[in-house]
């Protein structure tokens, strides 16, 4: 792995931004998935505290917030001899990659990023240069390690096409066929979108003001069990056939969130219930939250009770990550015509 290449049929990035408390939809829609994913691939799990910066953080909450998101990859089941999990900032390929990218992309590209106008909303004039060229250093992000596959949501999928767009581009700007390969969206399985537990048309959010819309990654069972009761269903009971869910997104949301935890289809949850009230449905979704969670939550509590081993872990990482971009760089170099010192 230190040669630039990767000694895998495919290999894989991936980041979590450190932004506070993980919840449900995080662990469906990204940690369940980079565990399956560390037997099958060569991974990289990333903490982008880069990417985090682009909006204003609270003063020395970054290091802790990082720590977090640690301790919950390893609750999970990622294991750091199976997978690389470091700390975006740690290894300088990534900035030094994007301002590469950043004069490779073009405006009219970033323009039409549909996140950014989310997220900046009307008063974007003020928002950071950083949020508006946050897809080109993802660019770089999966292109310093010449990454083949990106898990992602649908959400992300307009930043990975842009992701190979500039790949292309660099490739023919420079005479370098085939240098930055054209990575793939990597989707897998049932739970890759969990959505609130009050609106089902919208995502399952940490920043959302009630946290009885979500399910925490360390709730107790009691907590649990409280915010499936509360969750928003409808009248009616529990369908026999997927097609019957359609328009009725909080049902819809509760037999994904089930399908995700059990590893089964929505149609097989719905086999299971069918003609069946909420009132039976909401109990054994409890149940069976709780056991696929509580074990995590108890590893989470271990993990974060010894900043040491996590530090010590993301600084085997960085050492890892960094063998692997550092010779892709140097190359990126020579490609460019940089003066060698």
């Amino acid at each position: 792995m230190t040669n630039g290449q990767s000694t895998a049929q495919t290999r894989v990035f991936s980041g979590v931004q450190p932004t506070g408390k993980l919840h449900l939809g995080n662990y469906l829609g990204a940690l369940k998935k980079f565990v399956a994913l560390q037997h099958q691939h060569e991974c990289l799990f990333c903490i982008v505290d880069l990417h985090a910066i682009t909006v204003p953080q609270e003063k020395g909450q970054l290091a802790d917030n990082t720590r977090e998101i640690a301790a919950a990859f390893l609750a999970a089941g990622i294991d750091p001899d199976k997978a690389v999990i470091f700390v975006q900032s740690t290894v300088p390929a990534h900035a030094e990659l994007a301002w590469i990218f950043n004069c490779t992309a073009k405006m009219g590209w970033l323009e039409r990023m549909t996140q950014f106008k989310d997220k900046a909303g009307k008063d974007k004039e003020r928002a950071s240069v950083g949020l508006f060229a946050y897809p080109v250093l993802q660019a770089a992000d999966i292109l310093a390690y010449k990454a083949t596959h990106v898990p992602v949501g649908d959400d992300q999928k307009q930043h990975l096409e842009l992701s190979r767009d500039i790949a292309e581009r660099f490739n023919r700007e420079y005479d370098a066929p085939k240098f930055f390969p054209q990575p793939e969206p990597l989707i897998q399985g049932p739970g890759a979108r969990i959505m609130s537990l009050k609106d089902g048309t919208v995502k399952m959010s940490k920043s959302d003001p009630s946290d009885l819309s979500r399910i925490n990654m360390d709730d107790t069972p009691e907590k649990i069990a409280k915010k499936f009761k509360k969750a928003r269903t409808d009248p009616d009971g529990v369908p026999a056939s997927t097609e019957e869910l359609l328009g009725r997104d909080g049902a819809r949301n509760l037999i994904g969130i089930y399908a995700g935890l059990a590893e089964i289809s929505q149609q097989q949850v719905l086999d299971q219930f069918a003609g069946q009230g909420w009132g039976v449905f909401k109990p054994a979704l409890a149940d069976l939250a709780v056991a696929k969670l509580t074990p995590i939550a108890e590893n989470f509590t271990r993990y974060q009770n010894d900043p040491a081993e996590l530090d010590r872990i993301l600084s085997v990482g960085t050492q890892k990550a960094a063998a692997i971009s550092a010779p892709i760089i140097a190359e990126v170099r020579d490609i460019v015509g940089f003066w060698k010192n």
